[in-house]
């Protein structure tokens, strides 16, 4: 089989398999991502993600993460969902999920259908291969428009004119020399929607994010006390955010997701603050079994809560967070003081 031939086969089977769209690129196709990544990194707009400045090497050469490889095979599988994401904003006392995060855990259902791509691979080609899901030091987003499967937006998300903004990435690293795909370039013009939405002002720039200021990464990675300039932007986001996605024109080409595992659960959609507030470790373990929110933790997941009941201006839910004033984890009552504090304040 020719390189062209086996490419084709290959794409074929990963959509038979489920993914929207797949696309080759060589591992050495964005070198400017190791400049870009440490420029980030110096600015110190990684924030608390170590991880980030950990591996830099690798994570902005694939060519040293596994120097063996040849190819890059970048699938897309999307998410998109059946409702406006956005209007749980409006339910001042209903938790804000992430559309990714209210349904399986992303991660487990990818990898899976990866490894059966990748397995089909080696059968036919006795190629070798490596699958990433967003658990090692590689780049998804530039190697998946150096594959052509979209662009990064001014949101520095990835985005395509025949997928929309809700599609998971996975990269299948093989030995195996693949007629790589034309780069895709940006299709966002004058837009500057995603920037205006953003309801913390993240983007110091088009096309450049500052983690410190974002919604998603204060609720999911950063630690500890958010700053109080922020508490109050947040609103009642209490994991991810989606607004700089929800408001992308290119979603009216948005591919409808294939898989019922990404469906939003009923208990996720708009959940009550009050009830998410009480959860003990336990409680929180067994709600949010299979579902990527786990890995934040109860006391991170109820810190993010307890800010939420703060800026719902219900002095109801103060009930629900009184006892959080003893909590074991600082953050969480320093939350809770400030929660109250404000309610009380905007209810004078």
């Amino acid at each position: 089989m020719n390189k062209r031939s086996i490419k084709a086969q290959v794409q074929a089977f990963a959509r038979h398999a489920g993914f929207a769209k797949v696309g080759v690129c060589r591992p050495d196709a964005v070198p400017e991502m190791a400049d870009r990544l440490a420029a980030f990194v110096a600015a110190g707009m990684h924030g608390q993600m170590d991880w980030m400045a950990e591996r830099t090497g690798w994570r902005g050469d694939p060519t040293a993460l596994w120097p063996d490889a040849r190819s890059v095979i970048m699938l897309a599988e999307t998410y998109t969902p059946d409702h406006d994401p956005l209007a749980v904003l409006a339910q001042k006392d209903r938790a804000a999920i992430s559309v990714y995060a209210q349904g399986r855990d992303y991660h487990d259902v990818v990898k899976k259908r990866l490894k059966h791509v990748g397995r089909w691979l080696v059968e036919q080609t006795g190629a070798e291969i490596k699958v990433f899901v967003d658990t090692a030091p590689v780049m998804e987003k530039p190697l998946a428009q150096a594959a052509g499967l979209g662009w990064q937006g001014k949101h520095t998300n990835l985005l395509g004119r025949d997928l929309g903004s809700w599609f998971f990435l996975g990269a299948i690293f093989t030995t195996l020399e693949l007629e790589p795909d034309d780069a895709e370039v940006s299709h966002c013009g004058s837009c500057t929607a995603c920037l205006d939405v953003c309801p913390t002002n993240a983007f110091p720039a088009p096309y450049q994010l500052d983690a410190r200021r974002c919604i998603s990464y204060l609720t999911i990675e950063h630690k500890g006390p958010v700053d109080l300039e922020l508490r109050a932007l947040m609103g009642n986001r209490i994991y991810g955010c989606d607004d700089c996605l929800a408001v992308c024109p290119w979603n009216k080409f948005a591919v409808t997701a294939r898989d019922a595992r990404y469906a939003a659960r009923n208990d996720l959609l708009a959940p009550p603050l009050a009830d998410l507030a009480g959860l003990d470790d336990a409680a929180f373990r067994a709600r949010f079994s299979g579902s990527p929110i786990k890995r934040i933790g109860r006391d991170r997941f109820v810190r993010n809560v307890v800010y939420a009941i703060g800026n719902s201006g219900n002095c109801a839910l103060i009930k629900a967070v009184s006892p959080l004033l003893e909590d074991l984890d600082p953050a969480v009552a320093d939350a809770a003081r400030w929660a109250i504090s404000r309610l009380k304040e905007v209810n004078k």
